[in-house]
């Protein structure tokens, strides 16, 4: 298994990023496999998990982050494998969904976090809600935003678009496609942090195949274990909130699930919001304030 680390100077200077970087070694295989992380405000006993998905990392999270810590809370994002400045795997072979759900529960585990608010946006979603389901003792609340968990029924024409333009064009760009997903609300300077882990093509794999692990029908990969997923959140009667962008059409319309089958979503101040695909670039400010309502 070939193993890429994007260089360090590609992420030197960033816009609005301050963060001090952490690490944890991921195992696969019997190889070890390095996980980037930021741990802000860890002496804290409240927690928000923030998990990014295709094709973004933690820099997404630049502006929730300091909202979060200021009002008390300890917060942990991670960059999934692939992405950020986490490790790449020079193989699309090597990413499955299983294995990504693996890699953030040895992360998860390894910092023993209790009393967790998750908030998941796209591919945040379809892996934190596993992570939810296999412990949901150790969540306090839920904040869904553009993200969903399916169970092999299909998708929209949306998401369509997206996995056929993500198989097809030759120059996966990453900021631009933020840049589109967030109704051209970044700049040059944050379309390059965007791209600051993919040097060329062959550090792209996992952004690459991501879409093609979306378990849109009934032969791919963890139906079955979504479809269990969701009888536990059937179950999950602590605070949940949806907030979706209004603009977003790969998970339009996915937010009814939540609200209408998670018991803790009943009487929460759900809301479509004026935003991308990438609420967080758009509406930062609403985002934390709706992570914070949850106590």
């Amino acid at each position: 298994m070939k193993v890429l680390k994007t260089p360090e100077e590609r992420f030197q200077n960033l816009k609005d990023f301050n963060f001090k970087e952490n690490f944890f070694d991921v195992t696969h295989e019997n190889q070890k496999i390095r996980m980037h992380y930021l741990d802000e405000n860890s002496d804290s006993d409240e927690v928000v998990l923030l998990l990014h998905g295709e094709p973004t990392w933690c820099y997404l999270y630049r502006h929730i982050i300091p909202i979060l810590t200021k009002a008390g809370k300890r917060v942990i994002a991670p960059d999934l494998i692939g992405f950020g400045k986490s490790d790449k795997l020079a193989e699309k072979s090597n990413y499955s969904y299983a294995n990504h759900i693996d890699w953030v529960t040895q992360l998860f585990n390894h910092l023993v976090l209790n009393n967790v608010i998750l908030f998941a946006q796209d591919w945040g979603g379809l892996i934190g809600l596993r992570l939810l389901t296999a412990s949901p003792e150790k969540f306090s609340g839920l904040v869904a935003s553009n993200t969903g968990l399916p169970i092999g029924k299909g998708s929209n024409e949306g998401f369509q678009q997206w996995l056929n333009f993500s198989q097809t064009v030759e120059d996966f760009n990453s900021g631009k496609i933020v840049y589109q997903g967030s109704l051209k609300q970044i700049d040059e300077e944050e379309i390059a942090a965007y791209n600051a882990p993919f040097p060329d093509e062959t550090y792209k794999a996992a952004a690459r195949v991501f879409p093609l692990l979306v378990p849109i029908t009934e032969e791919h990969d963890q139906v079955q274990e979504n479809i269990a997923a969701w009888e536990v959140l059937k179950e999950f009667k602590k605070p949940t909130i949806a907030i979706f962008g209004e603009h977003d059409f790969s998970f339009k319309g996915q937010d009814k699930f939540f609200i209408e089958k998670i018991p803790g979503a009943k009487g929460m101040n759900h809301q479509q919001i004026d935003a991308g695909h990438f609420s967080q670039e758009n509406q930062p400010n609403l985002i934390a304030e709706t992570i914070l309502s949850i106590t």
